[in-house]
């Protein structure tokens, strides 16, 4: 797919326009506490112009589970570090990585992780993949569009990502929107290139009695895997292995995979449907003009949420057979099939906060039924006689190649979004039909706010407790290389924190303590086991901001412990700066000029498991301790935002060992440009 033809064919498509604004949730609507720092999307100032004069105010926002609460959100056209979102290893503050844009990767920052997913293999890709948590609605009144578009590298390593956003309205409470997002990198090193096509649709509908908020999201993600370089001295001291040679080209090391790759595919379809029950109150403007609000009472609720995953991974090499310990079903090469399906629906009601004689706060009972199905790779070999030569004894009993559930959850939902002195809001459900019953999960946050310093302060409590099955493929799985049968019990955990947020001060503290029992984890061997005993782990983050004049210095730091290591190995300490000018140029041009660092301390690190997409635990080899820095230029004219960036700058500079995961290092130093485009009506 030729980059350029895209970007011309997606404009001509969706062209719209570039009026947006930073604007919360409209205030008829029900709002939710963050438990997360803000996620950075500062917009710029509102041109004004007479269309925009007559024209409400755009907002955004995204949909809470189990019954579409709409949590506020914000339209992104940030330029303010824009470069960093197209370095690999700057997802999150420590990030490991496989090592190419949009490979597999998982972060270092415990309090970030998510919960295992049914479908395991794309957990490793979830920064990558559409989901519900990261799906947003828009509501424009004009055509809206968002366009970017991102280049690194040369001929033989090239890094491309071409992204656009649409978002239209219908009326003033109906909109439909797309998402195509396709990013093809050939990697710095050998046999890693990656190719992910994503793209969707989604609509909404927000009336006075029905509302309406739905998507269809596709994901197909392809990914070659090389299992690292063969020695890290290629990396650390390459005239070791080369007679005195003291350079080598990355491309030129060689890798333990050179003819294997996943595909994960997949899609969403998620229907969240509301019926408001409720009366028309009437207000007189003057003498001859009265106004009907309807005011909803009563909110009935039906959600659809219906998604499937397949997992492929080949390896067509005989050669690459020495990397493997065992294999199981075919001895010169894998053809690994992994498929999953659920069916969710959601009834639920819920009692509005306020306008409800039964409940000033608002209150929610739902009923989630699920059917899962999973299938996976059969073994065809006859194990009576003697086996091919090759091939390793079936390590367990017979794993079935299909395998259906049918769940049942009760839940409810306590909520107090109106107000500006105390909110809160928790949610519990518990199961009652198949693998889960008895499963136990509640979420819970209060937030209040006070003023200081002539501003808004604000302290949040959150608080999280699981008692959950485990995932039905960690108990059984088949594969070529890797074959379970396990009858792991329920995970336990419980999660204690607060956030105090000091904007006038650009001060933002998040601290907690996780104490986690019985948790399910892939040892040295790669295979999953689970820990006998509970494992506590403690967590505090900074984030403090500075300035001074056209001065800014961003700083991040993460503190975290693991009361053990062997079950969850993690770097103690995790820094994030950003030293930059901030300045206009003519009064029309915004310019960040800077440089960043990212760095975590040496710890024994997890590794990565080709076969199966996952990260084990090893006790061998030391990772981290090793600054990552880019110089970087953000820019922004009207409605174009673009960059120029030098990443890894100081390769060379601070020694040479630079990896991410054992035996895979970090891209090396490399230019990389890009740019964003908020086409006009």
């Amino acid at each position: 797919m030729n980059i350029k033809a895209s970007i011309l064919l997606f404009a001509t498509l969706v062209t719209g326009s570039g009026v947006y604004a930073q604007t919360p949730l409209r205030p008829d609507a029900p709002a939710h506490i963050p438990t997360h720092a803000p996620s950075g999307d500062v917009l710029p100032e509102q041109e004004t112009t007479p269309a925009e004069e007559v024209t409400a105010e755009p907002y955004a926002w995204k949909i809470l589970p189990p019954l579409g609460l709409r949590e506020p959100s914000t339209i992104d056209t940030l330029y303010v570090n824009y470069a960093q979102r197209f370095v690999p290893s700057l997802v999150t503050d420590a990030y490991g990585t496989t090592g190419n844009f949009g490979a597999p990767g998982r972060t270092l920052l415990y309090f970030e992780r998510e919960p295992m997913s049914d479908f395991f293999f794309t957990d490793a890709l979830r920064y990558w993949k559409p989901s519900l948590a990261g799906m947003k609605f828009y509501n424009t009144r004009i055509p809206m569009t968002l366009l970017s578009y991102n280049n690194a590298g040369g001929k033989e390593n090239a890094q491309d990502r071409l992204h656009g956003i649409f978002s239209g309205n219908v009326d003033a409470h109906g909109q439909v929107g797309a998402m195509i997002d396709y990013l093809y990198s050939k990697g710095c090193y050998d046999y890693q290139a990656t190719k992910h096509l994503n793209w969707g649709f989604s609509g909404s509908y927000i009336g006075d009695r029905y509302e309406f908020q739905g998507f269809f999201n596709h994901w197909n993600m392809l990914n070659m895997e090389n299992g690292g370089i063969t020695d890290d001295l290629y990396i650390t001291d390459p005239a070791q292995l080369q007679g005195g040679q003291a350079s080598i080209q990355p491309k030129a090391i060689p890798t333990n995979l050179t003819g294997a790759f996943n595909r994960v595919s997949g899609a969403q379809l998620y229907l969240n449907n509301t019926y408001n029950v409720g009366f028309w109150e009437e207000e007189e403007v003057d003498d001859t003009t009265t106004v009907r609000t309807y005011v909803p009472v009563t909110r009935f609720v039906w959600t659809l949420d219906y998604q499937k995953g397949r997992h492929t991974f080949r390896d067509t090499q005989a050669s690459d057979t020495e990397f493997w310990k065992n294999t199981y079903l075919y001895p010169d090469e894998s053809n690994d099939r992994t498929n999953y399906w659920s069916l969710s629906n959601t009834l639920g009601v819920q009692l509005i906060e306020e306008f409800n004689k039964f409940a000033k706060f608002g209150l929610s009972a739902f009923v989630t039924h699920q059917i899962r199905n999973y299938k996976q790779t059969t073994d065809t070999i006859d194990r009576v006689v003697p086996l091919p030569d090759g091939l390793s004894p079936y390590p367990v009993g017979k794993v079935p190649g299909s395998h259906s559930e049918n769940l049942l959850w009760v839940g409810g939902q306590l909520t107090k979004q109106r107000g500006s002195i105390l909110t809160y809001d928790a949610t519990a459900r518990f199961g009652l039909i198949g693998p889960v019953v008895g499963d136990l999960e509640i979420d819970g946050r209060v937030n209040t706010r006070f003023p200081l310093f002539g501003d808004s302060v604000s302290i949040t409590g959150y608080g999280r407790f699981r008692n959950v099955a485990a995932p039905y493929l960690m108990n059984h799985y088949v594969s070529n290389h890797f074959i379970w049968d396990n009858d792991f019990g329920k995970t336990r955990s419980l999660r204690l924190g607060g956030i105090l947020n000091i904007p006038h001060t650009r001060t933002y503290i998040n601290a907690g303590v996780e104490n986690v029992q019985n948790l399910i984890y892939f040892g040295p061997d790669c295979l999953p086991v689970q820990a006998g005993g509970s494992v506590q782990v403690v967590s505090a983050s900074l984030h403090q901001d500075f300035k001074f004049g056209p001065l800014v210095w961003q700083n991040r730091v993460t503190l975290q412990t693991s009361s053990d290591e062997t079950v969850i190995p993690l770097p103690k300490l995790a820094v994030y700066s950003n030293l930059s000018l901030n300045f206009k140029v003519a009064g029309v041009l915004h310019v960040q000029l800077g440089v960043d660092c990212d760095y975590y301390t040496k710890y024994k690190s997890i590794d990565y498991q080709p076969a199966t997409m996952t990260f084990y635990n090893q006790r061998t080899i030391d990772v981290g301790g090793y600054p990552l820095m880019n110089a970087f230029a953000n820019m922004k004219l009207s409605k174009v935002r673009f960059y120029v960036m030098m990443s890894h700058v100081n390769q060379g500079m601070m020694g040479d060992n630079y990896f991410s995961l054992p035996h895979y290092p970090i891209n090396p130093r490399r230019f990389q440009m890009g740019l964003s485009v908020d086409f006009p009506n």
